[in-house]
């Protein structure tokens, strides 16, 4: 029976003791004296036991109502929606025709990005000019190999024939360096001079010393190309003033890469500039060395609409490891052109990284409330971004934990955002505090207590 059913029963036995005095009233005669003071005692005795269980009653009503549990506080949660970052724009050369692979962001970029990952224009044979040199250097080394970088390589006497190269060269309009009758050079510095200045009597020296002919020089480039795959490739001589000297943008990123991994070229056709004994000083002719990151590798060009480039660069875009870029634009109007071309290539892959916003330090995500009226927010504990390529899509998901003491900084979960490769995650926090409700409350509402 519980305390409401109680005390009604026992009032009810005190209305019955009072009516049996109404039908038995103390005062008149007839009655006992020592009847009427029995009564009276066994009318106090029940009165003392009503109000003591009244009070009873009272006082386990009010024990149990300010120490029974009270409902956990209600939780709404609502995840931040994902940011929706701008797509990037890769600024291709809008004449000639163009390629580009990307090394080192394939986890960005795409798996793809590492073999050839952007073009313009057609995949078709192309006159590629002194991008020749780069060509003649590889199948040199590969007859007469360097052991290293710094490897001078053996020694080249020119001779008479050497000698009246310089004179060939310079009635056909091609750059020179020159060469005095039995000068000698190592066979880096003949390479460097062929390739930095783009001399083309170094280049048909060389080739000739190397192989012993030109016939035979055009026979081992040949052997070479199909060795490497270069069936688009077509080379009739050593320094690419023959517009028959030709090849594609697909061909050239698979040499710019060969190019790249022999020490000896890559340090070479980074050298801005080199003074040696007999040419003297020479300045390289891609003169966009340094600039945003291009460390090579040959130009090429054969007049009007025929200026070329074949090139290395290392982005720095924000990531964890440096771009490694190889890139060609042929068929440019001018030199500037080419170069400008490049120019906003490079700088439209560095523009397509980027850091982007996710949420700011006390953004609400969530909140508690109770029947008694206290209330706090769930705030994201710190401002927060993430680094990814273009629109690359952002996925959001959001943890939370019940809290022990909801009181204000207790940290109640975690918002992780995912991009490519990335992920970033800030904590949540308790806003507020909830302050357990009031005796009087407790009193007044018993029919919310009693639950966890």
């Amino acid at each position: 029976m519980t305390m409401d059913q109680q005390l009604p029963d026992e009032l009810s036995d005190f209305a019955d003791l009072l009516r049996d005095e109404q039908q038995f009233p103390a005062r008149g005669s007839g009655v006992d004296p020592q009847v009427r003071r029995a009564r009276r005692r066994r009318g106090w005795v029940i009165t003392a036991i009503v109000f003591a269980l009244l009070f009873g009653t009272v006082g386990g009503y009010l024990g149990w109502a300010l120490t029974a549990p009270v409902a956990a506080p209600a939780t709404v949660s609502r995840a931040p929606a994902a940011p929706v970052p701008a797509a990037a724009s890769l600024a291709l050369p809008a004449t000639g025709a163009s390629a580009i692979s990307v090394a080192g962001g394939d986890p960005y970029l795409g798996p793809t990005a590492s073999g050839i990952w952007a073009t313009s224009g057609t995949d078709e044979p192309r006159a590629i000019a002194s991008i020749t040199k780069l060509i003649t250097a590889l199948v040199v080394l590969d007859a007469k190999p360097l052991a290293d970088a710094a490897d001078p390589g053996p020694t080249i006497t020119f001779d008479k024939a050497d000698h009246d190269l310089y004179d060939k060269y310079y009635v056909m309009g091609a750059t020179i360096a020159a060469m005095p009758t039995g000068s000698t050079m190592s066979l880096r510095d003949a390479l460097a001079t062929m390739l930095v200045p783009s001399a083309s009597n170094y280049a048909e020296a060389v080739s000739t010393w190397a192989f012993g002919s030109q016939r035979a020089f055009v026979s081992a480039t040949r052997r070479w190309l199909a060795a490497h795959g270069l069936a688009g490739t077509t080379i009739v001589e050593p320094t690419g003033i023959s517009a028959s000297n030709t090849s594609t943008p697909s061909d050239l990123i698979a040499l710019g890469r060969l190019a790249a991994a022999n020490p000896a070229i890559a340090q070479i056709v980074a050298t801005p500039a080199l003074s040696l004994p007999g040419p003297g000083g020479m300045s390289n002719t891609n003169s966009l060395l340094g600039v945003d990151g291009i460390t090579g590798l040959k130009t090429g060009n054969l007049g009007d609409n025929s200026y070329n480039l074949l090139y290395t660069a290392t982005l720095d875009v924000g990531a964890a490891e440096p771009l490694s870029v190889i890139g060609v634009a042929l068929g440019g109007a001018t030199r500037q052109s080419v170069n400008a071309d490049v120019v906003r290539t490079l700088d439209s892959i560095r523009a397509g990284f980027q850091q982007v916003p996710l949420v700011a330090r006390g953004l609400e995500v969530g909140s508690y409330s109770t029947p008694w009226g206290s209330t706090a927010r769930v705030i994201v504990a710190d401002d927060a971004s993430i680094f990814t390529w273009s629109d690359t899509p952002i996925t959001v998901a959001m943890d939370t934990v019940t809290p022990k003491t909801y009181e204000d900084g207790e940290l109640v979960g975690s918002i992780t955002w995912t991009a490519g490769p990335n992920t970033t995650s800030v904590a949540l926090e308790i806003d507020g505090s909830i302050i357990p409700p009031t005796e009087w409350w407790r009193l007044t509402h018993p029919s919310e207590l009693g639950t966890e």
